[in-house]
C-alpha cells in the first residue's frame, strides 16, 4: 500500500500549514554525505521506501502498527493510561472498519477483536501491505479524509517506521537521526522555535557585551573560537561582534544552531578572571608555552611544573594565588602575542 502524492502547488501550500507531513530531517551539524550544505536528506531524484515494520519472537510475528492494544508497549502502562489507551486504540479501530470494510463494531463491546475483520493485529495480508515512500519532498498526510493515512501516521507515531521519527524533538535527539520525521504542525514550531528563542538569547547578550563590555567579548571569542589565536587587542570591535554573530547563528567553528548558541551563552555567563585565565590557557597551549607531555598531564614548558590534565584542571590552578609566578609568566608570553 504505497503512498504517492501528487497535488497541486496551492494545495500542498495549504498542506503544509494544516495537516501532518513527513519531512526530510536536515542536521547541517551532522555529516551526511555533504547533502546537509543543499537542505538535502537524500540524492535528488532518490526515495526511500519501507514497509511496516514487523517484530518476531518465539516464532510469533507482530506488527508495530499503533492499533494493537495486546502490544507490550501497552501492557506496560499505569493501569488508568493503559485504558485510556486502549479506548482510543479502539475508536480509531472501529473508525477505520466502518471505513474500510463496512463494518460497525462498538468501542465497548466486550467481543471487539472478535468482531474486527480488517485490522485485527494478526491480519499480515493487511499489515503487510503497508509502506512509505519519502524523498526530500514533503508528503502530505489526511488523517480526516485518507484513512490509510491515519493508518500510517499510528504506525509513524509507534514507531514503525525506522525511517521515520515520531516528532521532530525525537529526531534532533538522536545521536544517528532517521531522515525523516513526522512534523505535526504545533509540536514542530514549538520545538523550532526553542531554538530560535535561544538564539535571540545569545545575541542580545552579544549585544549587551558589545556596547558595555568589549573586553570580556574579546575573552568570550577566544574560547568558542577554534582560531582563538586570530583575535589581538587591535582586532577591531566590529569584527569581534561579526564573528560571534556568526558563531551564534552556526556558522562558525560549531555548526549545531541549538549548541552554538548555548554555547556562547554558557561561556558569557563565566567570571571575567575564569575567562581570562581560560583564555590565556588556550592560546598559551598554541604557542607551546605549556605543553601536554606524553603522560596525559600540562606542563608549564619553561619549569616543568605540572598544571593539571585538562582545562579545567589548569584553570583552577592558575586562579590559586599561590601560583601567580606561574601565571605571570604564562601571560607575559601570551600578551606579547595578544599586544601586536
Amino acid at each position: 500500500m504505497e503512498l504517492t502524492v501528487e497535488t497541486p502547488m496551492n494545495q500542498v501550500q495549504a498542506a503544509a500549514k494544516a495537516l501532518p507531513t513527513i519531512r526530510p530531517y536536515i542536521d547541517k551539524g551532522i555529516f551526511n554525505l555533504g547533502l546537509e550544505h543543499y537542505n538535502l536528506a537524500l540524492h535528488d531524484g532518490t526515495f526511500h521506501k519501507e514497509d511496516l515494520m514487523c517484530l518476531e519472537e518465539n516464532g510469533v510475528s507482530r506488527y508495530v502498527t499503533g492499533l494493537n492494544e495486546f502490544a507490550p508497549e501497552i501492557k506496560k502502562l499505569p493501569i488508568e493510561q493503559r485504558e485510556a489507551k486502549i479506548k482510543e486504540i479502539r475508536t480509531i479501530v472501529s473508525q477505520l472498519e466502518r471505513e474500510l470494510a463496512t463494518n460497525i463494531v462498538e468501542v465497548d463491546d466486550e467481543d471487539f477483536w472478535a468482531k474486527v475483520k480488517l485490522l485485527r493485529p494478526d491480519n499480515h495480508e493487511f499489515w503487510g501491505k503497508i509502506s512509505l515512500r519519502c524523498g526530500n519532498t514533503p508528503v502530505f498526510l489526511d488523517p480526516l479524509g485518507n484513512p490509510h493515512d491515519l493508518i500510517k501516521i499510528c504506525a509513524i507515531e509507534a514507531g514503525g517506521f525506522s525511517m521515520i521519527a515520531p516528532t521532530y524533538e525525537y529526531a534532533r535527539s538522536q545521536h544517528k537521526p532517521p531522515k525523516f520525521y513526522l512534523d505535526k504542525v504545533a509540536e514542530t514550531v514549538a520545538t523550532k522555535t526553542e531554538v530560535k528563542k535561544m538564539r535571540n538569547k545569545a545575541k542580545a547578550e552579544l549585544q549587551k557585551l558589545y556596547d558595555k563590555n568589549i573586553n570580556k567579548l574579546f575573552y568570550v571569542l577566544k574560547i568558542i573560537d577554534l582560531n582563538s589565536i586570530q583575535y589581538k587587542k587591535s582586532t577591531p570591535n566590529d569584527t569581534l561582534y561579526d564573528n560571534a554573530d556568526i558563531f551564534i547563528e552556526g556558522d562558525g567553528s560549531e555548526s549545531n544552531e541549538r549548541k552554538a548558541a548555548q554555547s556562547f551563552l554558557d561561556v558569557a555567563k563565566l567570571d571575567m578572571e575564569t575567562l581570562k585565565v581560560r583564555a590565556i590557557i588556550k592560546d598559551a597551549t598554541f604557542l607551546n608555552v605549556i605543553i601536554q607531555k606524553p603522560d596525559g598531564f600540562v606542563y608549564h614548558r619553561s619549569t616543568n611544573v605540572l598544571l593539571g590534565r585538562g582545562p579545567a584542571d589548569i584553570t583552577e590552578y592558575l586562579k590559586n594565588p599561590l601560583n601567580d609566578e606561574i601565571l605571570s609568566d604564562i601571560l607575559k608570553h601570551v600578551e606579547k602575542q595578544w599586544n601586536q
